[in-house]
């Protein structure tokens, strides 16, 4: 199917657009969409060797094989999050035990758009030049509950968005090879709530939660490359470095390295074969560094978030029968207690088949090991990126005379969910929590899947 045409858009409607264009979350690769571009959704992410996959933030070598495009499309976006306590609390002092039972979260429909255009130039249209719009997220949870125990909201959870401008240069090398380079503009919004209680392990509680929406802003860049190896085979490969944030001040309070929340590097590396015209079938390999970002990848540690520890038998409001915590490190800290996550990699394959000049199908499937341990589980209930697997469908009808595209994806996240232990509520008699030593009393569960319906048009 021919990506060429005649369709005329100027820069300056396009910059006038991106800035109306509004924004919010996605997430199933942890707290990054499985895919960008309704095509590229279509095949659960796959095709960083698959040039029409390339516009949004897909492999920044291949637009320069787009020819002059403008595409936008908008996902209908609905994740299902839960979260589950067995176990009474205990009760006693020095312990911060949960309600039993299930709380599933609000804030069950996003719509996420994006936009994008492409025009080459120079010789042979060798170059081309690519500006994209497009929106992340993922790490958003609204519990209708204080489930932190805090008076002051009457509900819980985080959210967390994510803008992301891209400015791509690419050029071929020879006809069947290709570099390119984007610079990524980068915009996050943060809130948290109902986290008053983690106050005394805080470095500044007042700048924990409750404090509404803050910003930061901050610039990386992708790399990759794209070729044809021998006929019907390439191979393409990218590079997205950490994207260096600015600090959200008003939770520096809750974040490692006093409210730094960098957007972790990721590699991607793939083969796409069309053993004929009317069929092409891929496979990437991903990974996602979440462990380099230390508020996303460092681990709870019970034995440094108290301050002080209460002595065995100890009155719990007399300040005399507390020992302090030699190995103390608030929210906040440099090291300061995060996530948790592990890095992912992540498998995707996908099947795109044409039958004729009017109609292109596609299916996918994505699977990679959910970032959250066993021991992480209370912090992430605020975060539950628990998805390991998605199957997905779509396909493209040409409409008009134009080579004018309209794509359809849809993507089901299977449900999921991670089980471990309260690491704050255990039994003084059976603990020694000044020599490491937690018997815990209460298991958490943090469940999840998605549905995303998304429509698309290529011009």
């Amino acid at each position: 199917m021919e990506r060429r045409t005649d369709f005329r858009l100027e820069l300056p409607f396009v910059l006038a657009f991106l800035t109306v264009l509004s924004f919010n979350l996605q997430a199933t690769d942890g707290y990054f969409s499985v895919g960008y571009g309704t095509q590229n959704k279509g095949v659960a992410g796959v095709g960083v060797a698959y040039y029409h996959y390339s516009l949004i933030n897909g492999n920044p070598a291949g637009v320069v094989h787009l020819g002059k495009t403008f595409a936008a499309g908008v996902s209908a976006f609905m994740p299902f999050r839960q979260y589950s306590v067995v176990g009474n609390p205990s009760g006693l002092p020095g312990t911060f035990g949960l309600t039993p039972g299930t709380v599933e979260s609000d804030s069950r429909f996003f719509l996420v758009p994006y936009l994008g255009a492409n025009w080459n130039f120079g010789q042979d249209d060798a170059n081309a030049f690519a500006i994209t719009l497009f929106g992340n997220g993922g790490m958003n949870t609204d519990y209708p509950t204080a489930t932190f125990f805090d008076q002051s909201s009457s509900s819980t959870g985080v959210n967390l968005a994510q803008l992301f401008l891209g400015l791509t240069y690419s050029r071929k090398l020879g006809e069947k090879h290709a570099l390119g380079i984007t610079s990524l503009f980068a915009y996050q919004i943060f809130e948290a709530k109902g986290l008053s209680n983690f106050g005394p392990f805080s470095s500044d509680a007042t700048k924990l939660t409750n404090n509404g929406n803050e910003s930061s802003m901050g610039v990386g860049f992708k790399v990759g490359y794209m070729g044809e190896w021998f006929e019907g085979f390439s191979f393409g490969a990218s590079y997205q470095s950490t994207i260096y944030m600015s600090e959200f001040d008003a939770y520096a309070g809750l974040f490692a390295e006093q409210g730094d929340f960098d957007i972790p590097a990721s590699w991607t590396a793939g083969v796409a074969y069309a053993p004929n015209d009317k069929l092409t079938l891929l496979f990437d390999v991903k990974q996602i560094f979440y462990s380099k970002v230390k508020s996303v990848g460092n681990p709870i540690d019970p034995m440094a978030l108290p301050p002080a520890f209460l002595n065995p038998g100890g009155d719990p409001s007399n300040p005399a029968d507390y020992t302090p915590n030699p190995n103390h490190v608030p929210l906040g800290a440099d090291n300061g207690s995060g996530f948790g996550w592990e890095d992912m990699t992540i498998f995707k394959v996908g099947v795109e088949f044409s039958p004729n000049e009017d109609w292109t199908w596609r299916l996918g499937f994505s699977h990679g090991n959910q970032p959250i341990p066993e021991s992480e589980v209370l912090f992430n209930i605020l975060a539950p990126g628990v998805i390991e697997n998605h199957l997905t469908f779509g396909f493209s009808k040409a409409i008009g005379e134009k080579g004018n595209l309209i794509h359809f994806a849809f993507n089901y996240a299977f449900n999921n969910s991670v089980s471990g232990p309260n690491p704050f509520d255990f039994d003084p008699a059976q603990s020694d929590p000044l020599n490491g030593v937690f018997v815990p009393n209460q298991t958490i569960t943090l469940e999840m899947y998605q549905l995303d319906f998304e429509v698309g048009l290529t011009f």
